[in-house]
């Protein structure tokens, strides 16, 4: 992986360890030459990760919309900030800048963005790795929520083992390095078309 997309809060939640991870992997990034992808705000975890990647001398591309400049005040050292129309816009260019993709603790717009990347893994339209950093066990809930619908019958147990998790940010990269592209089968036979 060369530039990874993360997708995290702008918020700092109430575990300094979102923090602190956030900022340790901005650091691995920068030591590893993996180019930051990320929403381009100086605030919360988002602000964090960017940090640890411009401290170590890493590149860290923002992607941000033109009506959140103010709302999540843009990171002002950036290597390049890139300003889109809206946020539909906002995730195609993360999208086109990275090759793998990477989700830190957040809220609803971490989800919304993670859950895209993540369907459109589903249907074939990108192969790269899906990594969930499940730092405090975060997401332990999600993933078992996540499972029940493998369990229900709406999902494909495939399409879940597509999302590699660790408590760990050497763990999770490792992962992420190693990932083989699962084969997307068709959704529909000639004969239900």
């Amino acid at each position: 992986m060369n530039s990874v997309v993360v997708f995290c809060g702008s918020s700092e939640g109430t575990h300094e360890q979102y923090a602190n991870d956030a900022f340790a992997l901005g650091e691995k990034f920068a030591k590893n030459d993996i180019q930051l992808v990320y929403g381009g705000a100086k605030i919360g975890i988002m602000g964090k990760v960017a940090s640890g990647v411009l401290a170590h001398g890493g590149k860290a591309i923002g992607v941000i919309p033109e009506f959140l400049m103010k709302k999540e005040v843009f990171h002002p050292n950036l290597t390049e900030l890139i300003i889109t129309k809206d946020m539909h816009e906002r995730k195609l260019k993360m999208h086109e800048l990275s090759d793998g993709i990477l989700m830190l603790p957040g809220g609803y717009g971490t989800l919304e963005e993670f859950f895209e990347m993540l369907t459109w893994a589903q249907l074939g339209l990108h192969q790269y790795p899906i990594g969930v950093l499940n730092t405090n066990n975060f997401y332990s809930e999600l993933l078992n929520m996540l499972q029940h619908m493998v369990n229900q019958g709406f999902v494909k147990q495939l399409n879940f083992d597509m999302i590699l998790v660790d408590e760990s940010i050497d763990g999770l990269l490792s992962k992420m390095n190693n990932y083989k592209p699962i084969p997307v089968p068709k959704w529909l036979t000639k004969e239900q078309i």
